[in-house]
């Protein structure tokens, strides 16, 4: 990371850490103002706000993330080995990481908020087969409990009688989505129905000429670290080409 930002700095890059809180994307110039005051103007824009796993928003999860709460499976699930682990989610994610996770746990868990599953078939089909699976559906994780050690235990409700339950579990895994970072654009590029950022064909283009978009702010399939680094470059090509074209008008 620190030969990628020193040879950022070497052709000219100037590297501010700040966080950005409102942008002005209209007209030829752009206006980013950052936490600390400063409003940069600008004639283009890459945009690389990326992602992030959406949570569950209950008492416990904050508290235990990191210590039994993931959103990672490939990454945690090994320090779990031999415990009881619970998969939140119902879609694609959800059972490939419970079917990952059965090579690590002593159970698996899955819980469901729903009877139906967002999941295509075959991976709902893969799941059921394995049988150190188990289902827990019409059921929504309501608490996170832990000790010092880790977490011990989620209390959970059935959504359909309302009845309460206490199931032990070691490792938590979330997967329920992600949500892209891109509400503090207040509507000023065109988004999907989810809140990804649109881009035009296979170029980073958005809707709003001079502003590009990279990365896991406009991609929900792959959310890999390299895709989004060579994707960054595309922006780059793309906005370079955009200012020549500026300066040969």
């Amino acid at each position: 990371m620190n030969q990628m930002r020193e040879q950022a700095e070497h052709f000219g890059a100037q590297i501010e850490y700040d966080d950005v809180v409102s942008v002005d994307l209209s007209g030829d110039i752009k206006r980013i103002t950052t936490d600390g005051g400063e409003e940069y103007q600008t004639r283009a824009v890459v945009i690389t706000t990326g992602s992030q796993y959406r949570k569950l928003e209950i008492p416990g999860e904050r508290e235990f993330s990191g210590r039994g709460v993931s959103y990672c499976a490939t990454c945690d699930g090994f320090f779990f080995k031999n415990k009881p682990i619970v998969v939140v989610g119902g879609g694609d994610s959800a059972m490939s990481d419970a079917d990952f996770l059965t090579r690590f746990g002593s159970s698996v868990t899955l819980i469901h908020r729903r009877q139906g599953f967002r999941a295509s078939k075959i991976m709902v089909d893969r799941a059921k087969a394995n049988d150190k699976i188990s289902f827990l559906l019409d059921s929504v994780v309501t608490r996170i409990n832990g000790d010092g050690s880790g977490v011990t235990s989620l209390d959970v409700r059935n959504t359909a009688t309302g009845q309460q339950s206490n199931i032990p579990a070691n490792g938590v895994f979330v997967a329920i989505g992600f949500t892209p970072q891109t509400a503090f654009f207040n509507g000023q590029v065109d988004l999907d129905q989810d809140g990804y950022i649109l881009v035009k064909g296979g170029s980073t283009k958005t809707s709003v000429p001079g502003v590009f978009a990279a990365g896991d702010v406009t991609d929900k399939i792959y959310r890999q670290a390299i895709s989004a680094a060579g994707m960054g470059c595309r922006a780059a090509l793309d906005a370079q080409e955009y200012l020549t074209s500026l300066d040969n008008r």
